[in-house]
């Protein structure tokens, strides 16, 4: 069979993964994607804080799955970009036979992502776009590497606030969670707007209209929209709270900036 032909690149136009890469100080973008930042940090100085501290919860929340939970695999969707620190590193190291499945469909991410993500046989990567559920849960390398008999771990990290209203992220999750065997465990972490008139309702309301005017999808989300992004699962301790406040590595030295309360975060149980 012949190779599929190097996926195109648009260097003109920010894409989502190559932005989120800037944001967590990777080197796999263009300066389109990093006056996405640029533009961001004048309202937010402290944004790239804020995409290490989404880094570091999703680190704590693999860790979590592959030990206490003992999830031995994973399906990571939206997974963006490889930078220092990646899903199949923090749950391998605990398991060393960990599967995961990176799924993404920038194709900025198919042409990084198969050769610095398959780094071993429990490692793999899927083109597909994570609003197609079916398309994902079909894909010939979810069936040929995930057990879905089994317990998954499915991560969708800073992913869902990208999906319209329209294409309905309530019901993309239904589809896969559906799916998915009881005890599997899903993670979200989303941007929250307190619509509360603080400081911070603020910043949700001014970087929404700022990201969309530049990437065209970014929708921040009441704390009962996101809750029920969860329905019908058993919310992990502490529940739905700011990714800083999720079973953080030791104690917070410093009060967190707006921009870092501006993101909520959950991990729960399929019963």
């Amino acid at each position: 069979m012949a190779d599929a032909p190097p996926p195109q690149i648009d260097t003109t136009k920010p894409s989502i993964a190559r932005v989120y890469d800037a944001f967590v100080g990777g080197k796999d973008n263009f300066d389109v994607d990093r006056e996405v930042l640029r533009q961001i940090q004048q309202l937010a100085p402290e944004a790239i804080q804020v995409g290490r501290q989404c880094r570091n919860w999703l680190i704590r929340v693999v860790r979590f799955m592959a030990g206490n939970a003992g999830i031995d695999q994973f399906l990571d969707l939206g997974s963006g970009l490889p930078t220092a620190e990646n899903t199949h590193q923090a749950a391998q190291r605990l398991n060393h036979e960990a599967t995961v499945i990176y799924v993404d469909n920038d194709p900025s991410v198919a042409a990084h992502g198969r050769a610095l993500l398959e780094e071993n046989e429990y490692t793999h990567f899927a083109v597909a776009d994570l609003r197609d559920p079916e398309a994902v849960l079909g894909h010939e390398s979810v069936r040929k590497y995930l057990d879905l008999d089994r317990p998954v771990g499915l991560i969708h990290s800073n992913t869902l606030h990208h999906v319209t209203n329209d294409e309905n992220p309530a019901a993309i999750m239904r589809t896969y969670l559906d799916a998915l065997a009881s005890g599997s465990y899903l993670a979200i972490s989303h941007l929250h707007n307190p619509a509360d008139g603080s400081s911070r309702a603020k910043l949700a309301e001014e970087s929404e209209v700022k990201f969309n005017s530049m990437m065209g999808s970014c929708f921040y989300r009441s704390r009962d929209e996101i809750q029920a992004l969860f329905d019908g699962l058993e919310m992990i301790e502490p529940g739905l709270v700011h990714l800083f406040d999720w079973w953080p590595d030791g104690p917070r030295l410093t009060e967190p900036s707006d921009g870092e309360y501006n993101l909520l975060g959950g991990v729960a149980r399929k019963p």
